[in-house]
């Protein structure tokens, strides 16, 4: 749904990249007022207030994120790793990069792969057991959502050979051993201040090592990309040192999207959200969410009711505000986890107490609806929670594509100037 020029607390908040808590303080100080309903008090904002922040002025006032200048003007080609169910995949696919292989451990996301593109390469297995020297020169981009694990830094200067036995490692060997244009590494926010900073500076280090000039590390913010998800990743992009081409990130659009825009026909999805299986519940979990009203969460419940469902944590500091959660149709939904009824992280279905089924969770996360998911349930709501949005990710292919058009073109000069002369 288009956001209005008037603005709640929480997308305010949302588009600032701020939470609650801090605009309050900033009302409290005049550093941004609210504006008040003076018959309900209501607390709201108008666009207008917010574009003195840089982090508004930074987006893209037009809005389509996911488009781009132009379709590939070759064939590039990906080699992704960590690929999961295929959430990044398909947004390059849609972004017009050729997929020439994948590796994925799991095996039943693998299947999920096979299955719905079967003419894709799925090497599936352990990384670590496999080699990737015969695309040298053969695919233009690497990917890869590898896990974030802190280095042993005992007595070590930190370079390439050192990182052996992390996943990053086995990130960087595929890169060294196949020579692309740019390589694409995604994680989580907290990698930037994962080990006190350390692991990322080290991560920048070993790929400029290998000969791959690091561009800025940036967190990307899917909602401004046509995701109705308050989900954040973090995006490492390097680039080869022979190429003097610059890698742009996708510019953020304005138009926020909530849950009725993934669960709903409207602009996002032709058709109302498909039936399909999901997990329930507990009675005991069942009967404290009912009290839960939409955008609610356990400060929501009776005093009595909060002490007995959150127990120690009740006496500890956080708003711990995704527990005992329920979703509103007006708000994008919070970031889904691989599980969607763990007691840190519950996503309770807006008019439904239940959690949202696979086919909710792949809307959430834009898988297109005919994309399926092999595996049990639990199976699949691990391969959709741990997936890169697909509207995230084409919007990344076409940031990816710009680049490589670019590089093209300037590799192809020399030989016009040989030809003129």
């Amino acid at each position: 749904m288009v956001m209005n020029e008037l603005l709640t607390l929480e997308q305010a908040a949302g588009l600032l990249g701020r939470n609650k808590q801090t605009l309050r303080r900033w009302d409290a100080s005049g550093k941004l007022v609210a504006k008040r309903d003076p018959m309900s008090n209501f607390r709201y904002y108008l666009k207008s207030q917010l574009e003195a922040f840089d982090e508004f002025q930074n987006m893209n006032p037009q809005a389509t994120p996911n488009a781009h200048s132009g379709r590939p003007e070759h064939t590039y080609s990906v080699l992704e790793l960590f690929a999961g169910a295929g959430g990044l995949a398909i947004g390059l696919e849609q972004a017009g990069l050729k997929c020439l292989a994948l590796n994925e451990l799991d095996k039943y996301a693998a299947a999920t792969l096979r299955k719905n593109r079967p003419h894709w390469t799925v090497l599936e297995g352990d990384i670590r057991e496999q080699t990737f020297t015969q695309y040298n020169g053969k695919v233009d981009v690497v990917t890869g959502g590898f896990p974030c694990q802190a280095f042993s830094y005992a007595g070590k200067r930190f370079g390439f050979q050192d990182a052996r036995g992390t996943l990053f490692y086995e990130f960087a060997r595929t890169v060294q051993e196949t020579q692309p244009k740019i390589c694409i590494g995604e994680n989580v926010k907290g990698l930037l201040n994962h080990d006190g900073g350390r692991t990322l500076k080290t991560m920048i280090a070993i790929l400029d090592e290998i000969g791959y000039r690091v561009v800025d590390p940036k967190v990307l913010r899917a909602i401004f990309y046509n995701v109705p998800q308050k989900r954040e990743r973090l995006i490492l992009v390097g680039v080869r040192k022979d190429l003097d081409t610059n890698f742009e990130y996708p510019a953020p659009g304005k138009t926020v999207y909530n849950l009725i825009d993934a669960l709903k026909k409207g602009p996002l999805f032709n058709t109302d959200v498909p039936d399909s299986p999901g997990t329930k519940y507990p009675a005991s979990k069942a009967a404290i969410l009912e009290l839960v009203p939409p955008g609610g969460y356990w400060r929501d419940l009776p005093l009595d009711k909060q002490k007995s469902y959150m127990q120690k944590s009740f006496y500890l500091g956080g708003g711990k505000t995704g527990m005992a959660r329920r979703i509103k149709w007006d708000e994008p939904s919070l970031t889904l986890t691989c599980s969607p009824a763990q007691k840190q992280t519950e996503r309770c279905h807006p008019d439904h107490t239940r959690p949202f089924t696979v086919r909710e969770y792949a809307r959430i996360q834009t898988f297109p609806d005919d994309w399926t998911f092999s595996g049990p349930v639990s199976a699949q709501y691990k391969q959709i929670g741990n997936a890169v949005p697909v509207n995230l990710a084409k919007a990344l292919g076409g940031a990816i594509v710009r680049f490589l058009n670019e590089a093209y073109a300037k590799q192809a000069q020399p030989e016009v100037l040989e030809e003129a002369l």
